[in-house]
């Protein structure tokens, strides 16, 4: 493995059946795509897995593993994070962008001034957001990945502006302790 930028397509969820299939959580917009760009590589680099899908089922995709037979093999995969290299993808539509791409952008709000660096997108099912590390205090901040909350994303000018809904950056006062409104 070399020092190419990779993408993580997806994780092993555990085996199906008894013959060395696997179901795996795809991050493809098409599932099934998890297997398209060629072997894939677990966290480390040190293994690569080249997979034949065969199904989905329950919100998985299914697959065989070459070189993987059995159903505790399988189980021992459980959990593998699988790389592809970022150069195997197609690239980008115009105006589109891999959530990839994102990871270390400059995080600018309207104004200019600098709210830190992406580190990460997730999507927990409620849409997708932005895990942006704060330039002050290294503090970490959610923003939802919408068009009103980051209207810009320049991939060449390596940043996102983002237009902060009201109080996404302010710290919730604490709650009196005690019963005072009990009776």
């Amino acid at each position: 493995m070399g020092s190419e930028r990779r993408v993580l397509m997806g994780r092993v969820l555990g085996p199906h059946g008894i013959k060395g299939a696997v179901r795996i959580l795809s991050y493809a917009e098409v599932p099934e795509d998890v297997a398209r760009y060629g072997p894939l590589e677990d966290e480390s680099g040190g293994r690569r897995f080249s997979l034949t899908v065969i199904g989905q089922a329950r919100g998985a995709v299914l697959a065989v593993v070459e070189g993987i037979g059995d159903r505790d093999t399988a189980a021992a995969l459980k959990g593998t994070k699988l790389y592809v290299q970022r150069s195997a993808l197609p690239a980008p539509a115009e105006g589109e962008f891999y959530w990839d791409d994102l990871v270390g952008l400059r995080a600018e709000l309207t104004d200019g001034s600098i709210l830190g660096e992406v580190v990460a997108v997730h999507d927990y099912g409620g849409g997708p957001s932005l895990e942006v590390k704060r330039a002050v205090g290294n503090a970490v901040v959610m923003v939802p990945f919408t068009n009103r909350a980051v209207p810009v994303v320049d991939l060449e000018a390596g940043k996102v502006v983002i237009d902060p809904p009201q109080g996404l950056f302010e710290t919730p006062s604490p709650e009196p302790a005690g019963d005072e409104d009990r009776e």
